[in-house]
C-alpha cells in the first residue's frame, strides 16, 4: 500500500545508484521485480559495478508509471513501460553508458553531421526529401509553446500505452532523458545505435517541447509532448529534427519532411522507430 509517507528504497533499488539510494524515498510499493545486468558482450563497459535498470516481473499499470513518475523528484528513479521485455531488456542485451556522457553532445553538431553525412552519399532526387532545407540543414528549431501540464499528459499517454501489457522499468537518472543513456537502450537500428547523443536530443526536446520519455521497445521510442509546434514552417523545423535523430520515419513513412510535418502539426506524442 502507498501510505504517503517517502520510505527507504528498496534494497535492490539501492544498487542502482553510485552513492548507494542514500537519501532517497519512494512511497509507492513496488511490484516483483528485478535487476538488470548488462550482458558483458554487448556492454561497452564490461567492468561495471552497477545493475542497468530494475525491470518488474509482470505488466505495468498506467497508474502505477504516473505515481512513479511523480516520486521521481524524491526517488531519483525514472518510470519507463518497456515493450519486448525477453529481448533485449531481461536478458541484458544493453551498453549503458554514464548520464555524464551526454553533457559532451551538442545537438546542432549531431544534426550537421547527420544531415551532410547522408547528403554526400544521397542521389540527387533524393535531396528532395530534405525540401525545404535540401542540403543545408537548418539546426534546432525555436522552443513550442506549452500548451498543457508536461507530466498529467505523460501520465495520460502512459495510461493508453499500458494497455498494451508492458513492464515497466525503473532508471536511476536526474531526468527521464538519460535514461535511454543509462539503461543501455540500442534500438536506432543501421543509424546510430550508440544511445548517448540520442539521449542528448530528448533532454533538448524535454527542454524546448516539454517532451517527456514514457515508453520503448528493442528499436522504438514513446514520448508526451506538451509544447508540440502550432504552425506549418515550425513543424517542417521540428521534422528536420526529428529526421536527423530518426530517418526511418520520414523515409519509410511519410516520404519527405513536408508530409511528415503535417503528422506533427499540434500533435501530443511523438512516435519513432528504426528498421
Amino acid at each position: 500500500m502507498d501510505d504517503g509517507e517517502g520510505r527507504m528504497l528498496p534494497a535492490a533499488v539501492c544498487r542502482l545508484f553510485d552513492d548507494g539510494g542514500g537519501g532517497r524515498t519512494l512511497s509507492v510499493d513496488l511490484p516483483p521485480g528485478t535487476l538488470v545486468w548488462p550482458d558483458p558482450t554487448y556492454a561497452r563497459f564490461p567492468a561495471r559495478r552497477r545493475p542497468a535498470f530494475w525491470l518488474s516481473e509482470t505488466p505495468a499499470t498506467g497508474t502505477l508509471w504516473a505515481r512513479l513518475r511523480a516520486e521521481h523528484p524524491r526517488s531519483g528513479l525514472w518510470p519507463v513501460l518497456l515493450e519486448e521485455s525477453v529481448q533485449p531488456w531481461s536478458v541484458g542485451q544493453i551498453a549503458p553508458d554514464a548520464a555524464a556522457e551526454i553533457d559532451n553532445y551538442n545537438i546542432g553538431a549531431f544534426m550537421d553531421e547527420v544531415w551532410a553525412d547522408w547528403i554526400q552519399r544521397a542521389h540527387e532526387d533524393q535531396v528532395e526529401t530534405l525540401d525545404p532545407f535540401g542540403p543545408v540543414c537548418p539546426g534546432p528549431a525555436d522552443p513550442g509553446e506549452l500548451k498543457t501540464d508536461p507530466d498529467a499528459l505523460a501520465d495520460r499517454y502512459a495510461a493508453m500505452l499500458a494497455e498494451q501489457g508492458m513492464p515497466i522499468g525503473l532508471a536511476a537518472v536526474q531526468r527521464g532523458a538519460d535514461a535511454l543513456a543509462v539503461m543501455g537502450w540500442q534500438g536506432a537500428l543501421h543509424h546510430n545505435e550508440w544511445n548517448v547523443p540520442l539521449a542528448a536530443v530528448v533532454r533538448s526536446w524535454e527542454d524546448r517541447f516539454a517532451a517527456r520519455l514514457v515508453g520503448m521497445g528493442f528499436n522504438t521510442l514513446e514520448l508526451s509532448v506538451a509544447a508540440p509546434p502550432q504552425t506549418p514552417a515550425h513543424a517542417v523545423h521540428v521534422a528536420a529534427e526529428h529526421w536527423a535523430f530518426c530517418p526511418d520515419a520520414i523515409i519509410q513513412s511519410a516520404g519527405t519532411l513536408i508530409d511528415y510535418a503535417e503528422q506533427i502539426l499540434g500533435k501530443y506524442t511523438w512516435s519513432f522507430w528504426w528498421d
